[in-house]
């Protein structure tokens, strides 16, 4: 069962960092204003699934259990994981973003 912990408005990828814990992992669901290139603007979903180095075994066991079905339940297709709650910047967003085109 995956139950919502929190809910944000209007939050960077760096604000968001620091609302995730360092030492758990966290499954996130975020909503990115995407500017393209050519000036088109999109809102994709991203799903994040933060496996933060040093967690306990069992807790990256059980949320690695669950990341496929759950991804595949919710029809989520960007998918990213971060080792490291400060990899989850602006500008590594974009960079995962910008495969989609």
């Amino acid at each position: 069962m995956v139950v919502l912990e929190e809910e944000f408005q209007n939050i960077s990828p760096e604000e968001l960092k620091m609302e995730l814990p360092e030492r758990q992992p966290r499954f996130v669901v975020y909503s990115y204003k995407y500017m393209h290139d050519d000036g088109r603007v999109s809102y994709p979903l991203c799903f994040i699934f933060s496996s933060p180095v040093g967690c306990k075994p069992e807790q990256q066991m059980m949320y690695a259990g669950s990341k496929n079905r759950l991804v595949q339940t919710a029809e989520l297709t960007k998918v990213f994981e971060i080792r490291t709650t400060e990899d989850l910047t602006e500008a590594w967003l974009q960079e995962k973003l910008s495969f989609f085109r």
